[in-house]
């Protein structure tokens, strides 16, 4: 179903601030017609938090390229339009919002909570491109990170800006594999695509960088579909497991987290996702030190570009229950800005073109995408839940008094990793 467009839920201030850029935009006599974007994304259902953070990420994205007047083409300076799409997490719902999406004019679709979504959308897309020449679409992914979908399922169509579990789980890894107080962990994700690809690397590469650590549990469990974790978090405690390693997010991670808490769980968490959406407010006091997180790009990673960002985003969305920056998803519109300005075109062959060469930069931070796959290329960050003022900490997580100190980072070519995608190619 098609919700409200083209900001829904955001703040009176962000719909007047959007609405007199576009106005300033439409002062010509003929002002070209906006770039439509669709985001697919479940807005509704267990995951809905997680959606909505996209949802203000990317309209702050769109909002700063069309406070600059839009994007560069042939027709002029043209706005860039964002519609938000309820997926409710389900592929059957993504694919339907596929179709109105396309029908509505999209462009480009954006999605990225759910490698399974992710994976019914680019097979959907494959297919729609062939029938259709021209109404073709791009896929602009974001978060959907199962390593297959820019190695086997690879797709042309497609280009993905979040690091894959692979390149996550190496990076973790590094923190991992210097921590000999840990000899045994326990694997746990949500049995789907990723999760099961998480646990899968977790296995080989703690084979091949620690095998001291003994794995005393390994479980995959429904995904959005479990309520009480505290049967999981009985037997993790039972297990003897001195960490856990979980890719779980949204409210599969929260409730996991706060679940150890309440079973007296006293070991680590190394996660995906533990810097936000609730994770820090439930664990709390016993995570300190002990909740490790990998990502692009921490609020806390040093340096005055990045804090100048993090400080522009709460200014933009104040309330702590808003409070996760994906500065990702802002290089993500970038380069689709870039890209579109160096085709010279929204022909989507040729917008394809453009976006493989990109490179962007924000905040400090610089990526650019490989070619060769339609992976980003990007540095990455890992950190140690700890209490804010301490050093290192000037930012908390969601006003829950509890941020993430950078304890390293992993520069774009050593998080590089090869890829097994043969690109089919237009002709």
């Amino acid at each position: 179903m098609r919700l409200l467009a083209p900001f829904q839920a955001l703040s009176r201030r962000g719909l007047l601030t959007t609405a007199l850029s576009l106005l300033a935009l439409s002062a010509g006599a003929q002002t070209p017609a906006p770039i439509k974007l669709a985001l697919i994304e479940g807005l509704s259902g267990p995951f809905a938090n997680t959606g909505e953070a996209v949802v203000r990420n990317i309209a702050w994205a769109v909002e700063r390229v069309n406070a600059r007047g839009g994007v560069k083409t042939a027709q002029g300076l043209r706005p860039l339009a964002l519609e938000r799409y309820d997926s409710k997490g389900q592929s059957e719902e993504a694919l339907s919002a596929l179709k109105s999406a396309i029908d509505d004019g999209a462009l480009v679709v954006m999605q990225g909570n759910s490698s399974a979504n992710a994976a019914a959308l680019i097979d959907a897309i494959n297919k729609h491109n062939e029938r259709e020449p021209g109404k073709r679409v791009l896929f602009l992914n974001y978060a959907a990170v199962d390593p297959a979908l820019t190695n086997e399922k690879c797709s042309f169509w497609h280009f993905r800006f979040d690091a894959h579990a692979d390149m996550r789980m190496t990076a973790l890894m590094q923190v991992l594999g210097e921590d000999k107080s840990v000899k045994s962990a326990y694997l746990i994700g949500q049995d789907y695509s990723f999760g099961q690809a998480v646990l899968r690397e977790a296995k080989r590469q703690l084979a091949d960088q620690r095998p001291d650590v003994k794995i005393v549990g390994e479980e995959l469990h429904p995904m959005g579909r479990v309520k009480d974790f505290l049967p999981y978090a009985a037997k993790i405690k039972a297990s003897g497991a001195q960490a856990v390693i979980t890719g779980n997010w949204g409210n599969d991670l929260t409730l996991l987290v706060k679940a150890a808490r309440e079973a007296g769980y006293e070991g680590k968490f190394y996660t995906f996702y533990g810097n936000a959406l609730g994770a820090p407010a439930a664990i709390g006091e016993a995570g300190v030190g002990r909740v490790i997180a990998v990502a692009d790009w921490l609020p806390n990673v040093p340096g005055k570009t990045s804090a100048q960002f993090y400080q522009a985003f709460r200014q933009r969305f104040p309330k702590p229950s808003e409070d996760y920056a994906h500065l990702r998803m802002q290089l993500m519109i970038e380069a689709l800005a870039q890209a579109i300005e160096r085709a010279g075109s929204t022909e989507a062959v040729a917008l394809a073109l453009a976006l493989e060469k990109a490179q962007v930069s924000l905040a400090g931070q610089t990526g650019s995408m490989r070619a060769e796959d339609h992976q980003f290329q990007q540095p990455l960050a890992v950190g140690v839940m700890a209490r804010q003022g301490e050093q290192g900490v000037p930012f908390d997580v969601e006003g829950s008094g509890y941020g993430f100190k950078v304890v390293r980072q992993i520069k774009a070519e050593q998080a590089r990793m090869p890829t097994s995608c043969k690109m089919v190619r237009p002709g």
